[in-house]
Order: structure tokens, then C-alpha cells, then sequence
């Protein structure tokens, strides 16, 4: 199954193209669930790493927002360790905490251990993003994955780090284990992300939540070649690609040469200042997520001014420059999703 031809000159492909579009698109990372009370009643009891290898349940999750919203492109209900968890890797997502690995990887033995993922293993992945193609219609669905890095350092560390100590200390220590893991990880995104755009998604986003604790330096030389690779297998699939990192200021031009398409910048960095930085590619973002707590017309007013700084762009998506928090109010997302779309772009 290919993309839907109707999705595809959909204002959000062809602002990630860098075509002339009709309104800025607008879609927001972690749309899919969050604050939306709908979700919240169906993920009752439902652990959840469970509810996205159940095809029924990721579709009408990643709808809900659709359907509340009307956005211009719809983000695959997944989780970035989910991949390591369809291959065998003893892991769990722990509410409060994050994923967790039974057996952090340390050898070159540990890495040969990992599975190499196949479509085999998510079947549940194909039924569902077939199941939204047809639902979406028009409207885009964007593929997902994690990162090398940031699924490295879960599989390094067993689970979230701020330092990212045992991760680095094996990048610096241990070349070839290192290596050998990024190699693993980068073959394993570019199939889950391959096994969704087969079965329809219109575009991807390699999600790099951890890369902010790297220098250029060592984003460059231990990082990059590896999310280029990811990047690179996407790339020959034919679908627009988002390299999103958190706390990037600093790699935003590496993150683009990696192979993105779209480079997404977190609310920490302006717009002005990040165009710059990546040459000719489309932005995403990047409105402050915590803005949606403020006035309608505080809010209103920050978002235009991130829409008029991404006009010097090749193109712009609009989005928050993170995810959704989880006490956000839906009916302000809403607001904010109408004020973009019926912002005049002329």
C-alpha cells in the first residue's frame, strides 16, 4: 500500500517539500493521546507498550486528535522503545519513570543478542497504519521512530539518564561496542519506519529526544553517521523527513545534513536563529508548549510571531517545540490549531 495520492498534495507534504502552501500547517508532537480525555479513557488499564501493538486501539488513538482538532497531519501512536520490545529486549515502560531495561547492554555479545527487526515482528504495526490510511483520507499520517542515540542510551543506562554517564563513557570507552549498537539501532529504525510507510505513512519523524547532551564534536562523530543512515533508507522510500532533537541549538545544522527534509526546533531556539542554521530546509515548531497555559490571546500573539518568523524559511510546519504536556486544555489546542490555519499567509 503507498501513501494516499489525496494526502499527498496535502498542505503539509507540500510545505515539507518546500511548495507554496494555502495556510501553514499545523500538527503537534504528541498530539496522539496526553490530555485528551478520550484517550485517557481508553488507555484505562491498558499498559503502554500494550496499547500500541493493539491495531484497533493505536488507530482510534491517533485519530482522537484529528477528530478533536482537525490538524493537518496525523503522528503514528507509538513509543520509541517499542521496536526493542517487538525484537525480545526485556523492557517495560513504567509509569512515572520511563522505559526500563531488564539488561542494560554493556558487550559486544549483548549487541549481537538483539534481534534484528523484521516486519515479522510488528505485524500490529502494518493493520494499523492500513486501518488509518483508510480512515485519514486527506489527511497525512507521519511515521515514527526513535533515534539512534536516544534508544541507545535506554538500552545503555536501563533507563532515563540526565547525565547520559554510562552511555558516553561507553562511546568514549568502548568504540566498538558503541558502534556495533548504533549499527543495530539504525538498521532497526530504518525497518520500523520502512514497515509504516509501506503500509501508507506520507511522511516520517526520527525523534531524537537525548541528542541535546552531545557537543557538535561528538554529535558528529559517534551520532551522526548513524541517524544519516536512518535517514538515508527513509529517504529512498520517497517521504518528506523530520529530525527532531530536544536542547539542539547547537546541532540544528548537523541535524539537517544528517538527511532531514524538515529540521524541528524546540522552543529554545527562535526561529531567526535557527533558519540560519539549516541553509535551505523546511523549520518545524515552535511554539513554548507551556504557552497553551497562558491567555488565548497571549498565546494567539506568540504564535503569530513564530508563523511570520518561519515565512524565511523554504517552508514551515507549525508545531510546539516539544510535546504536549499533559494538563494541557484540549479546547485550547483547539484555539490554537484554528488560529493557524486561518492565519493569511499573503
Amino acid at each position: 500500500m503507498s501513501p494516499s495520492p489525496a494526502a499527498a498534495d496535502s498542505v503539509l507534504l507540500r510545505a515539507a517539500r518546500g511548495m507554496p502552501v494555502s495556510h501553514t500547517p499545523v500538527w503537534f508532537m504528541r498530539q496522539a493521546g496526553r490530555s485528551l480525555p478520550e484517550y485517557l479513557r481508553v488507555r484505562e488499564g491498558v499498559a503502554m507498550l500494550d496499547s500500541c501493538m493493539d491495531p484497533e486501539l493505536v488507530v482510534e488513538i491517533t485519530m482522537q486528535p484529528v477528530r478533536r482538532y482537525g490538524v493537518d497531519a496525523a503522528i503514528f501512536f507509538s513509543d520509541i522503545v517499542l521496536p526493542l520490545k517487538a525484537v525480545g529486549v526485556d523492557l517495560d515502560i513504567k509509569p512515572g519513570v520511563g522505559p526500563v531495561v531488564a539488561a542494560p547492554v554493556r558487550t559486544l555479545a549483548d549487541v549481537a543478542a538483539i534481534p534484528d527487526l523484521t516486519p515479522d515482528h510488528v505485524p500490529f504495526i502494518s493493520q494499523a497504519v492500513q486501518g488509518l490510511v483508510g480512515e485519514l483520507g486527506a489527511t497525512p499520517l507521519i511515521g515514527f521512530a526513535g533515534a539512534p542515540f536516544t534508544v541507545a542510551s535506554y538500552l545503555v543506562e536501563g533507563g532515563p539518564s540526565k547525565e547520559h554517564a554510562k552511555t558516553k563513557a561507553m562511546m568514549f570507552g568502548a568504540p566498538e561496542v558503541w558502534d556495533a549498537l548504533m549499527r543495530k539501532i539504525a538498521d532497526m529504525s530504518a525497518a520500523y519506519l520502512r514497515v509504516q510507510v509501506e503500509a501508507g505513512a506520507s511522511a516520517v519523524q526520527l525523534f531524537d529526544s537525548w541528542a541535546g547532551a552531545l557537543t557538535p564534536r561528538d554529535y558528529a562523530e559517534h551520532v551522526m553517521p548513524h541517524s544519516a543512515r536512518v535517514l538515508a533508507a527513509a529517504g529512498e522510500l520517497g517521504v518528506p523527513r523530520i529530525h527532531f532533537g530536544v536542547g539542539t541549538s547547537n546541532l540544528l545544522g548537523l541535524m539537517g545534513e544528517a538527511g532531514a527534509d524538515v529540521v524541528g526546533v524546540d522552543w529554545r531556539t527562535p526561529l531567526d536563529r535557527a533558519i540560519p542554521m539549516v541553509g535551505d530546509r523546511v523549520v518545524q515548531g515552535n511554539l513554548d508548549p507551556t504557552l497553551v497555559f497562558a491567555p488565548t490571546e497571549v498565546m494567539t500573539a506568540r504564535a503569530a510571531e513564530v508563523i511570520e518568523a518561519g515565512r524565511a524559511a523554504t517552508g514551515h510546519i507549525f508545531n510546539l517545540g516539544h510535546g504536549v504536556i499533559p494538563a494541557t486544555d484540549p479546547d485550547q489546542l483547539a484555539r490554537l490549531t484554528e488560529f493557524v490555519q486561518s492565519y493569511a499567509l499573503a
